[in-house]
């Protein structure tokens, strides 16, 4: 690199060009003769030397020229060279988008409510019951989707049917639901950028089946739920902290059911191998003796609850163990932390995480430690939605960690 390249753009095209002979030269070293390779090779030296020396946009033309008629002569023509560029252009982009997401950065859609309110899962409203409830025109739609994840479904029946046929899942572009497709009777509907478990959610599965033309199939309000990056590369360097919010495969986990395995989970971390995990009533965790508070990094969101507030969901409430869960909900959420006097003693090698929606969150309070290994990375960045939702403030960014 010399002056002469910032300086003259015939002196760019000239370096631009010798580099792509170089290139062809390399990959057909082997088939050419010594002959041609010394000729390519000489005119390919003449044009940096005259791009080196003393700038004279004649004298770099007439190289350039004359390069062009050495690698004519001498270098063999690839059949179709602008798709077999183009090719491997693409192929070196989706090399590379694959080396960031297997070691820098993966992209997650969170798929539950239990990491609420720091990051939020799918959640709908079943509107069927409002009629008097106005869809907004489809252009509003598709613009509130995109910016704030919010959308709106509204399929009437175009004629008397059962329903009959749903595609097993949506159609997909990366981690966005494009659209999908169900049966009624003999017609087919299609919602676009549908929530994920469509039907259930609209009360399809369990409810009417049979329509009459002009009925409401489904009426629906969806929130679409966090899409994040998560940090691979860092954990490459140091352990998890306490408090961090992780990704991790359930694979291992011995206190999951077969059925519940080889999924992708997101909660925050709370103790690692060794420690000694205990759940005040007060709904404070205890790690070695140590009571959490707002004070603790990490946890200033957790812990910010009002002690006279009852735990609710999708709402701060702290970390609840079964004495204190029961009298608020009618099933057992910690069977492993029955009351405050109970203690864990976490495996060496092993981290226990907890979701921050505590009346809602399937975690290590009931199926236990994960081996480490297990851990993808950590929450990085929202990339969407960008908005905020209906009065929930937006995650978009680094907010969350």
């Amino acid at each position: 690199m010399n002056m002469n390249w910032f300086l003259s753009r015939t002196v760019r095209h000239a370096t631009h060009m010798r580099k792509h002979v170089w290139k062809i030269l390399s990959a057909q070293r082997d088939l050419l003769a010594p002959q041609a390779i010394a000729a390519v090779t000489a005119a390919m030296d003449d044009v940096r030397r005259v791009c080196e020396g003393k700038l004279d946009k004649k004298a770099v033309e007439a190289q350039m020229t004359s390069l062009e008629t050495v690698a004519n002569k001498w270098l063999k023509p690839y059949p179709n060279a602008a798709l077999r560029e183009n090719i491997e252009v693409l192929l070196v982009a989706v090399a590379v988008a694959m080396g960031i997401r297997t070691f820098i950065a993966q992209p997650f859609k969170i798929p539950t409510g239990s990491m609420q309110p720091t990051l939020y899962g799918v959640t709908s409203t079943d509107l069927r019951d409002q009629p008097d409830f106005e869809i907004p025109p489809a252009w509003k739609r598709y613009l509130l989707y995109w910016f704030t994840g919010v959308g709106y479904d509204h399929i009437v029946a175009r004629a008397d049917g059962e329903l009959k046929y749903v595609e097993d899942s949506p159609k997909k572009f990366l981690l966005f639901n494009l659209k999908q497709t169900f049966q009624v009777g003999e017609e087919t509907y299609t919602v676009m950028f549908p929530a994920d478990s469509l039907l259930r959610r609209a009360g399809l599965l369990d409810g009417t089946r049979r329509f009459k033309k002009g009925d409401t199939i489904l009426k629906l309000k969806s929130y679409s739920g966090d899409h994040l990056f998560v940090d691979r590369l860092t954990y490459n360097f140091r352990r998890p902290k306490r408090g961090e919010i992780i990704v991790f495969e359930t694979n291992d986990i011995e206190g999951m059911s077969p059925s519940q395995r080889g999924q992708f989970y997101i909660k925050r971390m709370v103790a690692m191998g060794g420690e000694k995990v205990r759940i005040g009533d007060d709904r404070h965790l205890i790690i070695n003796g140590r009571r959490l508070d707002a004070s603790t990094p990490h946890f200033e969101g957790v812990y910010s609850f009002s002690p006279e507030v009852a735990p609710s969901d999708s709402q701060f409430s702290g970390h609840l163990n079964d004495t204190v869960a029961r009298k608020y909900l009618p099933h057992s959420l910690a069977p492993l932390f029955p009351d405050e006097n109970t203690e864990f003693t976490v495996p060496l090698n092993h981290y226990m995480v907890m979701g921050d929606n505590t009346v809602n969150s399937y975690d290590s309070r009931g199926w236990g430690p994960f081996p480490r290994q297990n851990v993808i990375g950590r929450s990085l960045f929202v990339y969407w939605p960008i908005g905020r939702q209906d009065g929930r403030p937006s995650r978009f960014g680094w907010g969350n960690r």
